[in-house]
């Protein structure tokens, strides 16, 4: 789904990875689910590109439901998965999450289990080679992504700015549908390390001057990122 120019969505709201599209080639965002493979090659087809034309995936940190296709695409087409280095040891599967699930409702709990099976959630392989970036860094890469430091989901989450498609891409720094509860709206993410770290490092975001602001779990939210840190807050538990 194209939601900008240079801006593509694949999964849906429950899990979702991303497209950047620019004359250099195509950046992927994240790699949600083992299942999104089919989804990515249909929309690099609807663009008119091809899995040739990824030149780098970089992810937002290093659960399995965000490193889904990257060891397919890293050891089969030879594309580069950047990570930060805080998250790499995660990304290989030499570390396990350590964070509680936190509130849930049956239904939407339920109904994440069951996207998450049919889409080969349990069948993400680590990976066997990471390139690894740290805060601040410019990648060379289409787009020119800014690594932002984001720590609290886990040590090495980040969010990704890219200025050319007017976006900022979050992973699980926060989310606008809560997988475990079904609430909409900016807020804070399950499945978090330390939630605390997790909310101190919204400011890091918060005066970015973009329209997208992009989760892996959730809808787009074009509200601006000011008014999503201020709802993130407000409904933080200590809030």
């Amino acid at each position: 789904m194209q939601l900008a120019p240079h801006l593509h969505r694949i999964g849906n709201d429950i899990v979702a990875a991303y497209l950047v599209d620019t004359d250099e080639g195509v950046t992927v965002i994240d790699a949600g689910l083992p299942g999104h493979w089919s989804e990515l090659r249909a929309e690099l087809a609807a663009m008119g590109r091809s899995v040739g034309d990824v030149r780098g995936l970089v992810l937002t940190h290093g659960d399995s439901d965000h490193i889904g296709f990257a060891e397919r695409l890293r050891s089969e087409h030879d594309v580069p998965v950047h990570i930060h280095e805080a998250d790499a040891a995660r990304a290989r599967g030499e570390v396990k999450a350590d964070n509680s699930w936190g509130p849930m409702k049956l239904g939407p709990t339920a109904g994440f289990m069951a996207y998450g099976m049919r889409k080969g959630m349990l069948r993400s392989k680590p990976l066997k080679e990471v390139v690894t970036v740290r805060d601040g860094q410019v990648l060379d890469l289409p787009g020119a992504p800014r690594i932002i430091g984001m720590p609290g989901h886990s040590p090495g989450s980040v969010a990704v700015h890219v200025p050319v498609a007017g976006a900022v891409f979050v992973g699980d720094a926060l989310t606008t549908r809560h997988v475990l509860t079904g609430r909409q709206g900016p807020q804070p993410a399950p499945f978090t390390d330390d939630p605390a770290e997790a909310l101190a490092s919204l400011r890091r975001i918060e005066d970015l001057p973009v329209q997208w602001l992009l989760p892996g779990h959730g809808a787009p939210w074009s509200g601006g990122v000011t008014e999503a840190v201020r709802a993130i807050r407000a409904a933080a538990p200590q809030a």
